[in-house]
């Protein structure tokens, strides 16, 4: 008698998660390659975080993304953690080894990075400032992932000014941390303009930031990707700034975990793209 192929499950943690487009990528890609497998959202309150990754392996699942608002504190939790993912002090992404083991990965700058190049192949990170708004999770990839790209001054950006320069901790050679009240003079002569905040988001406010002082060449990226046209780059894009949303960091930050879950390194192809934006 043959063995049975083992049937592989994974899927996204957070709260709130139905929002979340990541099933949509996932269980294509299943289907593409044949796959015995599925991808869920995993509706997970903060207090029971805990309980619920000590579970994964347990219940034999392939892994999970993490999202907000636990990708802090489900580092905790692991067995080991990848470099990148102890750099940026967070993680998106846990993989169960066939051991049982939990280990911790961070996608988010890789997406990030990726995403960029995919719309400005020649972009760089050394080519002029970056100002970047926000200091949560994701700020903390982007950040990071930008210092390895070989950017050279980062002004960044936050509400609370304790939160930036926590983040900025050994790293003031590059980056500069600016009070928010400054946060319209600091376009200044920037090559790149990035909102790592939720403002702009459905359900949010739109983010207060005024361009006038922004060139108008300059690089403007929002993570967000509901909507996938931000205030933000829609003013932007009134300009005549070339802009970037937050639909291909989605894609591109799947990939990685994606082969780790099930062994197949995929494609972003115009297939996928049409069935995520088919679910705006």
């Amino acid at each position: 008698m043959t063995e049975p192929v083992q049937f592989k499950l994974a899927g996204v943690m957070g709260m709130p998660i139905f929002q979340s487009r990541s099933p949509v990528i996932h269980n294509h890609w299943i289907r593409e390659h044949g796959i015995r497998g599925a991808y869920g959202h995993f509706p997970v309150q903060p207090d029971r975080v805990e309980q619920a990754i000590r579970g994964l392996s347990a219940l034999g699942l392939a892994g999970c993304n993490i999202t907000l608002p636990h990708k802090v504190a489900a580092m905790s939790l692991m067995d080991e953690l990848t470099p990148m993912a102890k750099r940026i002090g967070a993680i998106n992404c846990i993989v169960v080894q066939a051991d049982g083991r939990l280990v911790g990965h961070n996608n988010d700058g890789f997406g990030y990075i990726q995403s960029i190049k995919d719309v400005q192949p020649h972009w760089r990170a050394d080519a002029g400032a970056v100002v970047l708004l926000g200091a949560g999770g994701a700020a903390r990839a982007v950040l990071i992932s930008l210092i390895e790209e070989g950017a050279k001054e980062i002004r960044l950006i936050n509400r609370t000014r304790e939160k930036s320069q926590a983040l900025a901790q050994g790293l003031e050679s590059v980056v500069k941390v600016l009070d928010w009240q400054d946060r319209h003079a600091a376009l200044a002569g920037a090559a790149m303009l990035i909102n790592t905040t939720n403002q702009g988001m459905y359900g949010q406010p739109a983010l207060d930031l005024r361009l006038d002082e922004l060139p108008r060449q300059a690089l403007v990226s929002d993570l967000i990707y509901i909507p996938l046209q931000t205030p933000l780059l829609a003013q932007a894009s009134e300009r005549g700034n070339p802009t970037v949303n937050g639909l291909g960091m989605l894609l591109n930050q799947a990939i990685p975990a994606f082969e780790a879950w099930f062994g197949v390194r995929p494609q972003i192809t115009p297939e996928l793209h049409r069935l995520v934006l088919a679910t705006f």
